[in-house]
């Protein structure tokens, strides 16, 4: 089987449980599931965490693959134990700077407006929309990089919206019309991260059943209960993922190289401290274990640094705002979230002036407890930095699930048709 095969997930789900891995920038989270045949819903039967060294990530993206793969040995032995199970296949998350996520529109003018549409026409039209929404990512992405040949690849594909001559429908096959116009959200990752993770995945004999954008997993897991529009916001440890969705579909997603792993070394610069201790202090802080007067020196220590992660916010939020209004809604996760001084500076209203909210955003964090699809047997699952690999192992059973269904079928063919 080659690469390809494996990251898009050719085999179908074998066995009764999988494994999640969220290789973050300051640790590996991993969860055991199970998914019985015939129930929409996965439970999580186990779960492990161990910490990253700092050499081993940078801004999301693994810098040492035998370090990584150590680490993520551990974890997975921490979780497969509490499990009691074997598990072989893997659904990995993949976030970072040069992971990039949009939904764009295309219509396609017919022929015979009189003729039905057939599976072989939408295969067709399906297929042209998406070498021309990858060659755009591509132009976007060499204007960022300044690398005219940086090698990307599609990794995520969903189709948000379908019409007919301006009505909507959810099939277009069999219907006839002149012009079908597809929304279709698609998520890239470079060539390099991707074989990063093939290589861990080898080392660790586990087969991908999938790789997923980390904010479309969280974006859907948390759509599917109802939130509506919203704008997503995952502080891991050494980036900031920003995810905006409309109408129950992905628009978009921007990364900040800024996370939990800055304010850890600005305080061991001013504290003259170690990066592990400085590290420690914070999770302290964030969780309210320090006294009244560490606390406050604490506050004013990050104060810069949280105006610095702000303006990178709405910088990118400007980007998603050119064509309607921003919703209201702003969803964190991710341990970086944890950080009292987010939270508070998300809800002032300095930062988001120029920017077109209708009113004044409303903040809170995800309950990892409404993630669609998953349920957590370990009841350990209960904090903000347990939404991304609850989110991965949602989509994961989305994809079981789906597996007859029309879209994910020829997308998922159009996409390793894309990779050879």
């Amino acid at each position: 089987m080659s690469f390809f095969d494996k990251i898009l997930g050719k085999d179908k789900f074998k066995g009764e449980h999988f494994l999640v891995l969220d290789i973050g920038t300051g640790f590996v989270k991993t969860l055991v599931a199970r998914s019985e045949k015939g129930k929409r819903i996965g439970e999580i039967v186990g779960a492990g965490i161990a910490a990253q060294k700092i050499s081993h990530m940078q801004a999301g993206a693994v810098s040492d693959i035998e370090g990584v793969t150590e680490t993520c040995a551990k974890a997975i032995g921490e979780a497969k134990k509490e499990a009691r199970a074997q598990v072989s296949q893997v659904i990995l998350g993949i976030a970072g700077e040069f992971v990039k996520g949009s939904t764009l529109n295309f219509s396609y003018t017919r022929q015979d407006a009189e003729e039905k549409i057939e599976m072989a026409e939408l295969k067709n039209i399906i297929q042209k929309i998406q070498w021309k929404a990858f060659n755009k990512i591509r132009q976007e992405l060499a204007e960022e990089s300044g690398i005219s040949e940086i090698e990307v690849k599609l990794i995520n594909a969903a189709v948000v919206e379908i019409k007919i001559d301006g009505y909507q429908v959810t099939n277009p096959l069999g219907f006839q019309g002149k012009e079908i116009s597809f929304s279709i959200f698609n998520a890239y990752a470079p060539l390099m991260h991707l074989g990063a993770l093939n290589s861990i995945a080898d080392r660790l004999k586990l087969d991908i059943m999938l790789i997923a954008a980390e904010p479309f997993a969280i974006s859907r897991g948390v759509t599917e209960e109802g939130s509506g529009d919203a704008i997503f916001i995952d502080i891991g440890g050494g980036t900031t993922d920003i995810a905006l969705s409309r109408q129950k579909g992905l628009e978009g997603i921007k990364s900040l190289a800024l996370g939990g792993r800055a304010f850890s070394k600005r305080l061991a610069e001013n504290l003259g401290l170690g990066f592990d201790e400085a590290e420690q202090i914070k999770l302290k802080y964030s969780q309210g274990e320090v006294s009244g007067a560490v606390k406050r020196k604490i506050t004013e220590i990050f104060k810069q640094d949280i105006r610095v992660w702000l303006s990178g916010v709405a910088l990118a939020l400007s980007e998603f705002s050119q064509l309607s209004p921003l919703p209201s809604k702003i969803l964190l996760c991710g341990g970086g979230s944890t950080l009292p001084g987010i939270k508070k500076a998300l809800e002032s209203q300095n930062w988001f002036e120029d920017l077109p909210f209708l009113q004044p955003p409303e903040v809170s964090f995800i309950d990892p407890g409404k993630i669609a699809g998953i349920e957590d047997k370990t009841a350990k699952l209960n904090s903000p930095k347990d939404v991304t690999p609850l989110a991965l192992a949602s989509l994961a059973m989305e994809t079981i699930r789906d597996e007859q269904g029309i879209f994910p079928g020829i997308l998922k063919r159009t996409i390793r048709l894309m990779q050879t």
